[in-house]
């Protein structure tokens, strides 16, 4: 009994110090500036895009390809609404995960208002009702792809010698296909002009604001067509123009609207130096099996993780070197600097035809760019996706802010500012916020 004493008061020891941190578990308070996640009892929904290819002006008709992700937990179906005056007509349904097609059925707004998720569905309005190909997890997505025909001489018509698709569009990002022959003379909406690869013209844009864009696209033959329409394949050569050096053609001339990454900044109190994040992205290269996210220099990493909202699985994370990680042979589909240290999530091979949806959540400590002047809290980041976020800590609000910003509020009273760029360079944002004075 003697020989087993060390190892019985070892093990009274341990079992007072896990009580001790179970108590302080129990007794700390809640972090007020933690990731918040948004739960809900109805239909909701997010990163809608919407492709509008315009047919033969005559057919007053366009070909809608619609991608919209569901994210209520629990929710079997998603209910597309066929605007009021249009026709439609050559619907399907895919489930953007695995490419493979989903029943949908076409339901009255009375039929829709049975399902709980649709209390408030229009009873003169008809639905797509898309059966979904597994229920959305907690906190987690189903993304489908909606294609249809509509036939609506009000919104796509002929005025003279120009075609005119006139149509407020409440989806924030959109493209418009002109169709072969035609170019742009007339736009209402700040848009990227580009060339498809058969040798239509587009347009493309982002919709920060709240409401409708009150989009207008008046186009005239004029457009070269067939071999001499196509585009010349863009090249990695950055501009001569020093103020603009940075970026190559090829990404400048990418489309941004339809640009697939997000990320959310979450301030921790300021003295900190540190902010949460989570970031979503869609895998779609076949034969890729990890993600590799590199820290910025400067910056420090911790507490990774990362899920698949497609199915709500946990992915193992790994923090490596680029040579550790080129070693490891996990694909991440471009290279990584040997000496870059990278966060690295491994996940199985993508097939042909599959994508996921990831979520990749971490925090930065950065003291360079996330630091308390005074009394006042000073973010000052470089932010490269086209859609980007910040959270204020709890107890601040928003002074200044150098770049164009919507403004929300959460729930538990936090600020939320949206950064959403639409030019091909990063927007820089410069964000100083005061701390609130105290209620009476």
């Amino acid at each position: 009994m003697a020989r087993n004493l060390p190892v019985l008061l070892a093990a009274v020891a341990m079992l007072g110090l896990a009580a001790t941190a179970a108590v302080a578990a129990e007794s700390s308070p809640p972090n007020k500036d933690a990731i918040y996640l948004a739960s809900a009892s109805g239909q909701t929904e997010d990163d809608a895009y919407t492709r509008y290819e315009l047919l033969e002006p005559e057919s007053n008709s366009f070909r809608i390809y619609y991608e919209v992700t569901a994210t209520t937990a629990g929710a079997k179906f998603y209910y597309n609404p066929i605007r009021k005056g249009s026709r439609a007509s050559n619907e399907s349904a895919i489930d953007a995960m695995l490419g493979t097609p989903l029943h949908f059925a076409v339901v009255s707004g009375r039929e829709a208002r049975k399902d709980p998720l649709m209390p408030d569905a229009d009873p003169g309005t008809e639905y797509i009702k898309v059966t979904l190909a597994r229920p959305v997890p907690m906190h987690g997505q189903a993304r489908i792809i909606i294609l249809k025909t509509y036939k609506d001489a009000k919104s796509y018509h002929l005025d003279g010698k120009a075609i005119v698709f006139n149509r407020p569009l409440g989806v924030q990002r959109n493209k418009v296909v002109l169709p072969p022959g035609y170019e742009v003379v007339g736009l209402t909406v700040p848009s990227q002009i580009r060339t498809e690869q058969d040798g239509r013209l587009a347009i493309s844009f982002l919709h920060a604001g709240a409401g409708e864009a009150p989009l207008e696209l008046r186009a005239v033959k004029g457009a070269q067509v067939g071999a001499a329409a196509l585009p010349k394949a863009p090249t990695t050569q950055k501009s001569w123009e020093s103020p603009f050096e940075g970026l190559p053609e090829d990404e400048r001339l990418s489309e941004r609207a339809h640009e697939d990454r997000s990320i959310v900044y979450f301030l921790q109190q300021p003295e900190t130096h540190s902010f949460a994040l989570y970031h979503d992205y869609t895998e779609s290269r076949p034969g890729v099996n990890g993600y590799a996210n590199v820290v910025r220099t400067g910056s420090i990493a911790s507490h990774p993780s990362a899920s698949i909202l497609d199915t709500g699985d946990e992915l193992k994370t790994e923090e490596m070197s680029g040579a550790e990680m080129t070693a490891s042979k996990i694909n991440v589909g471009e290279s990584v600097d040997p000496a870059a240290r990278v966060v690295v999530i491994p996940f199985a091979a993508l097939k042909v035809g599959e994508t996921l949806r990831l979520r990749i959540a971490e925090t930065y400590t950065a003291p360079a760019s996330y630091r308390l002047d005074g009394d006042e809290l000073v973010f000052d980041r470089s932010l490269g996706r086209p859609r980007n976020a910040i959270v204020l800590p709890s107890g601040w609000y928003c002074a200044s802010s150098a770049a164009p910003a919507t403004v929300t509020q959460l729930p538990d009273g936090r600020v939320r500012l949206d950064y959403w760029d639409d030019r091909p360079e990063a927007v820089d944002v410069l964000l100083k916020a005061k701390r609130r004075l105290a209620k009476d």
